[in-house]
Formats: C-alpha cells, sequence, structure tokens
C-alpha cells in the first residue's frame, strides 16, 4: 500500500501492522522517500546481501551457468583482444 507522510504519521500503528504483510511505501508528493517492511524481511536481505558481495565475479558466472544449464542457453565467455598497453610505455 502507498501513503502519504502525514497518512502515514496519523496511522504510523497500521502501518506497521500492515508492513507484516507487505512492504508500505510512504510517498511526499506522489514520489516514494521510504518504505516501511517487516523485521524478518529486512533480515533476509540483509543475508542476501552479504552473500552477493561476498561471493567472486568468477562465482558469479559459475552460478549464471548453472541456473541456464538445462534450458540449452549457453553463456559464452567474451573473445579476448590483445590490447596496445599505454601504460608500459610510462613506466620505461
Amino acid at each position: 500500500m502507498t501513503w502519504n507522510v502525514t497518512e502515514a504519521k496519523r496511522r504510523l500503528s497500521e502501518v506497521l501492522r500492515r508492513a507484516a504483510q507487505e512492504p508500505q511505501t510512504i510517498c511526499r508528493r506522489s514520489l516514494p522517500v521510504a518504505v516501511v517492511v517487516a523485521g524478518e524481511t529486512l533480515e533476509e536481505f540483509r543475508a542476501w546481501q552479504a552473500e552477493r558481495h561476498a561471493q567472486s565475479v568468477g562465482t558469479a558466472f559459475a552460478d549464471l551457468r548453472s541456473l541456464v544449464r538445462g534450458s540449452g542457453y549457453v553463456l559464452a565467455d567474451p573473445k579476448r583482444k590483445n590490447r596496445r598497453n599505454t601504460l608500459s610505455k610510462t613506466l620505461r
């Protein structure tokens, strides 16, 4: 549900009660400024975020490959090109 700031202040108990069921968006001048979620939802999000940031790029690609394995889609590695290294000239 979406609430304006004034209404959310006035009916804070109801906003909190409803947040246990689904996120409650609070808007100012029709623009979202906050979302109230259940504490359990926040903890799940934090755990997911920590796990996501802890993995390497290689692990993320391996996860993607395993997700699409049964679909027939192939996640190809990009072809690498030899590039001129402009930095090597400045170090001499």
